[in-house]
């Protein structure tokens, strides 16, 4: 009563309402405000509801609205506030208007396809000049050419906490221009070129925006993206969450080597803990196979990792680039990303956009059988995925097939194409049991399918 009275004369005094004194007296209203990932120039997702949250005062009414739709709601007792607008077609730009206590506008808006993009170096790799890396192929043109309105950057810091975060400080999103394509931002030295050259590709062939969110962490294993408790999960993807996406594309690998099929399992948790925790159901994950590399004295270590990953492609809507024809043996940072996007695009293309008459994949291997026949006992190789037929790449006698008979001793074999399958023989193996192809670390096989897709290494025999 003695602080109001005191008021009460000052205002007098002063010939200033009371209510105004009162109200210096009250904590100031806590002003509507979003998280980074949503800002000015970003691309949200076309044909879905779209979420937009933020923080507020307790129990304060939210307005949120872009173009003619709008929807309103009320923050929880802890601030936080989310609301979703009716999907819309792919276009813009858009003004996207928050209200609550205050206004706030975002600018240069687009709908159109947005996609994750996340792993290690490999994904983190930009266009030109890193240290310890070899730039990709003409980077200087493809600087000077990254010109494209439509294509929108956004790059998540490397953040590794202990808690649970709740936005990605620091990041933005910008227009894909020469300038900002070689930004320096977290550890890299410029924007991912492999997300870059993917996205590219989709925004030719789809005529609409693109938005592209990188997440990557140079040498880091898959176990700190996974939820719920990996520091990397934590910091870098679960923030992103309720954002829109189309789906998500994984340069990652190196540093699970040593993992065999174990890596399977790992990537089959990782994909369907990020598939429940977003909610918006089994959307396309399509994953790059680590290239060819000196990796350890061990030659067989990166083909028993190969095997996870095309076993990996057993989890629904997947796909995979294949990388041992595009890499920089001996370095694993393979400076072809723009062949690489462009593989990355085709599974996309033909499986998530529905362009059914594209060859998205090279040879994979399907089974095997004793061949009959006069002359040495062969083994049959059927494929999946052969295109409109089989091919050596160089027009060379296929290469890097071996074969064993029961007692697992593998010699050099022969092969050749027989229609959409491959019979291979050894004439010192009477009875074979088991075929490889491409199993070493730096084999580089020349079996493709004609529209020029690789097939990656495998093994007939169990794996262990």
């Amino acid at each position: 009563m003695k602080i109001v009275s005191s008021i009460y004369r000052l205002s007098i005094r002063a010939a200033i309402p009371v209510g105004i004194f009162l109200g210096w007296l009250q904590p100031a209203a806590a002003d509507v405000r979003l998280p980074h990932l949503l800002s000015d120039n970003m691309v949200l997702q076309r044909e879905m509801p779209i979420p937009i949250w933020g923080w507020a005062n307790p129990n304060e009414k939210v307005t949120v609205s872009l173009g003619n739709s709008s929807a309103s709601s009320a923050a929880g007792a802890n601030g936080q506030w989310l609301v979703k607008l009716p999907k819309l077609p792919a276009g813009g730009p858009y003004q996207l208007t928050v209200t609550g206590v205050n206004t706030l506008s975002l600018s240069n808006v687009m709908i159109g396809e947005v996609w994750l993009c996340s792993g290690q170096s490999n994904m983190e790799k930009p266009i030109g000049i890193h240290p310890g890396q070899q730039p990709c192929p003409n980077y200087e043109k493809e600087i000077a050419a990254a010109d494209y309105p439509q294509i929108r950057l956004m790059e998540v810091p490397p953040e590794n906490p202990r808690t649970p975060g709740d936005d990605v400080a620091g990041a933005k999103w910008l227009v894909c221009t020469p300038q900002n394509i070689v930004v320096k931002r977290g550890g890299g030295h410029g924007y991912s070129a492999c997300a870059y050259f993917f996205g590219r590709e989709l925004h030719k062939e789809l005529n609409v925006p693109i938005g592209l969110i990188a997440a990557s962490v140079s040498g880091c294993p898959c176990e700190p993206f996974t939820p719920p408790s990996g520091e990397r999960w934590l910091g870098m993807i679960r923030p992103l969450i309720p954002f829109g996406i189309r789906g998500v594309i994984w340069y990652q690998g190196e540093s699970n080597l040593a993992d065999g099929m174990k890596y399977h399992d790992k990537m089959k948790t990782l994909i369907t803990d990020w598939r429940k925790t977003w909610a918006q159901g089994d959307f396309p994950f399509l994953f790059v196979q680590i290239a060819l590399c000196k990796y350890t004295d061990d030659v067989e270590m990166a083909p028993r990792l190969w095997e996870a990953q095309t076993a990996t492609l057993d989890v629904p809507n997947t796909g995979m680039a294949v990388t041992h024809d595009i890499s920089s043996y001996p370095d694993c940072h393979a400076t072809n990303k723009q062949e690489l996007g462009h593989r990355l695009a085709l599974w996309a293309l033909a499986k998530t956009y529905g362009k059914s008459s594209i060859v998205y994949s090279g040879p994979i291997y399907k089974s095997m059988a004793v061949a009959a026949g006069s002359g040495p006992t062969k083994v049959r190789i059927q494929f999946d995925y052969t295109g409109s037929g089989l091919a050596s790449r160089d027009g060379k006698p296929l290469d890097h097939f071996t074969i064993a008979g029961e007692d697992q001793k593998f010699v050099e074999a022969k092969a050749e194409i027989d229609g959409n399958s491959v019979l291979v023989w050894a004439d010192s193996v009477a009875k074979p049991s088991s075929v490889r192809f491409g199993w070493r670390q730096d084999a580089n096989p020349n079996l493709m399918n004609k529209e020029g897709l690789p097939a990656p290494c495998f093994r007939t025999d169990k794996w262990n």
